[in-house]
């Protein structure tokens, strides 16, 4: 193994590590969420840009209070790739949300950048 080998392997363990920890933090609210964001972070999503940690915490307030009663259990991961500090999930919450996919680009171990799109049903 290479030191670049090395190198890819610790950003992808890296990667690894913040996703398993987002995705468990929905379930310990706002506060835990934030662990993996800095003031540097950004979400680009279909519903708007969310730059630091203040606009962040907005939308995951947001997000989390406007969540309909039966989303969580209804929500499941049929994609999973870690690839190097990049995280990708493609996931459905039916039938609220058919399609949804998150990717992290993790950074000094925090998400420095997240895509977040769902696909509400009409």
């Amino acid at each position: 193994m290479t030191n670049d080998s090395h190198a890819e392997d610790a950003a992808s363990g890296a990667a690894s590590q913040v996703l398993n920890h987002h995705l468990g933090a929905f379930a310990k609210g706002v506060d835990e969420l934030m662990a993996d964001y800095t003031d540097d972070s950004i979400i680009f999503s279909n519903v708007g840009t969310f730059r630091g940690r203040a606009e962040i915490r907005a939308f995951f307030e947001n997000f989390l209070k406007s969540a309909p009663d039966g989303l969580w259990e209804a929500f499941k991961i049929t994609v999973t790739e870690v690839t190097n500090e990049v995280a990708y999930i493609a996931w459905e919450a039916k039938p609220w949300v058919p399609l949804g996919t998150d990717t992290l680009v993790v950074s000094d171990g925090k998400i420095a950048v997240q895509t977040y799109t769902a696909y509400s049903a009409p």
